[in-house]
């Protein structure tokens, strides 16, 4: 839905801003209003926000209830970052490469055994994203198996020892497996937990707080929240111990982020061949460029260079977004994980703080078979009518009678949708292809759906869905 502007913020978003003087009233009002908007709009609970302009952080605030039990929000509190903590890991190998303890053209074998293509994954392969490693949570949910605790090896010995998904270097997949393999190697080639190492040479000399994910649960942290379509929100059960290790266990304040996003544009703390190194984007096999380095995407917004990653963890969203040419840069933690409200918002504050920026037209691409298709489970779901046998097993549990309840009930009442279109290409994830697509109503409202399924069989039969979730869009 399109959020209506607001004329005052409810007195729950109100808050007191830590470092804002670089800021002018107006685009402090302004950042205000972007979040109170898109909170409003979406039903997130709250945002914490920090940007950093002319190389450092010129605002830091909170929005909106942070918990059941928190009557203030606090810029200060840590929120689950997720997969932003992918670059932390990234950075740890190549400190680890520059103190002679390992090489980044090592062999997987070299250093974890039983490994699928062991004997020919590079490390710096696991860091890219080009490994072949199946990615063990493509899903935007819990499956059942998260449920209970694991361990790095409890990941590896259920997912690293599939058959590859690809020759290593073929391809670009998203691969959390990857990473936890690459946690892995960090530690023991540090001789320590991959934290510990990270506390001592990253986050204690930017003076950052950082914290293990699996901590950060209780009355003194901010609690995740979930959604199901335009459903009640609800607070998100966390995932049991163990599922996001070195693929995004930390947690931290949106300033802190800053610091580090500071250190990158400054090129301090790591040497400056290791900063490049990793914002370099990796040629795959056939010359194409993945806009994939070392733990960030890369990519240009107007001409100008964007580091960039997202985060996702069960009731949280992050988004981080450097400008380094610029010195500026914008993070935005929100704890729901049912909204594209973290990006918009992101988005929003970084045209207020730079220049306009031109949009890329989006690529054509011929997928009324699939968009058909999706269209028809959306109006399913709608209703309440779901054909599970159009789904995997992992899809059947999470439509459990509380969530699809909420979707029929929040989704009749909006009446048909003028438009159901495809949002972005297709992607490979997980041994899934990912398809997102936007629904418009007519009074403007629109949603996102959110898509994996398995690939069409070999005679053109479209694959089960592995998720089909329906959030709010921007």
């Amino acid at each position: 839905m399109k959020p209506r502007h607001l004329l005052t913020l409810p007195l729950a978003l109100i808050a007191t801003p830590v470092l804002a003087q670089d800021l002018t009233p107006t685009e402090s009002a302004q950042v205000d209003t972007i979040v109170a908007d898109a909170l409003a709009g979406s039903g997130v609970p709250s945002a914490s926000v920090a940007i950093v302009r002319g190389g450092k952080i010129v605002f830091a605030k909170a929005y909106g209830k942070q918990s059941e039990t928190m009557t203030t929000a606090s810029a200060d509190r840590p929120y689950q970052i997720a997969s932003i903590s992918k670059q932390f890991t990234a950075a740890a190998l190549l400190m680890l490469e520059d103190e002679g303890k390992l090489s980044l053209d090592d062999t997987v074998s070299k250093w974890v055994p039983g490994i699928s293509g062991g004997d020919k994954i590079k490390l710096r392969q696991l860091l890219s994203h080009t490994s072949g490693l199946q990615d063990y949570w493509p899903q935007d949910y819990s499956f059942a198996a998260m449920a209970k605790p694991t361990t790095p090896q409890g990941i590896v010995d259920r997912w690293a020892k599939k058959p590859l998904d690809f020759d290593p270097g073929a391809q670009w997949q998203y691969s959390n497996t990857g990473y936890v393999v690459a946690g892995l190697v960090a530690e023991k080639a540090a001789g320590k937990p991959l934290l510990a190492y990270l506390q001592e040479k990253v986050f204690k000399p930017l003076g950052m707080t950082a914290i293990d994910q699996d901590k950060a649960i209780g009355k003194k942290y901010p609690q995740g929240y979930k959604r199901n379509a335009l459903g009640p929100v609800r607070v998100a059960e966390p995932a049991a111990a163990g599922w996001l290790f070195a693929a995004g266990e930390l947690s931290m304040s949106a300033s802190d982020l800053a610091k580090w996003d500071i250190a990158r544009m400054n090129r301090t703390l790591l040497p400056a061949d290791d900063w490049q190194e990793q914002e370099t984007p990796v040629k795959l096999t056939d010359g194409k460029n993945s806009n994939y380095g070392l733990g960030v995407s890369i990519g240009t917004n107007d001409g100008r260079k964007v580091i960039e990653h997202s985060g996702e963890a069960v009731g949280f969203l992050s988004e981080n977004v450097v400008f380094p040419d610029d010195k500026a840069a914008v993070v935005v933690l929100v704890n729901g994980d049912f909204s594209d409200a973290y990006t918009s918002i992101t988005g929003k504050i970084a045209k207020l703080i730079l220049p306009p920026a031109t949009a890329a037209a989006a690529p054509a691409n011929d997928e009324t078979a699939y968009t058909a298709r999706a269209r028809t489970v959306f109006d399913q779901v709608r209703a309440g009518t779901i054909d599970r046998s159009a789904m995997t097993d992992d899809l059947i549990y999470y439509f459990n009678p509380t969530v699809t309840g909420d979707y029929r009930e929040s989704l009749t009442k909006l009446g048909d949708p003028t438009s159901f279109a495809l949002r972005r290409p297709a992607r490979l994830r997980g041994g899934f292809v990912n398809r997102n697509y936007l629904v418009t109503y007519p009074d403007g409202r629109k949603l996102s759906v959110v898509t994996y399924a398995e690939p069409a069989a070999s005679n053109g039969a479209p694959g089960r869905y592995e998720q089909f979730m329906v959030m709010p869009a921007e």
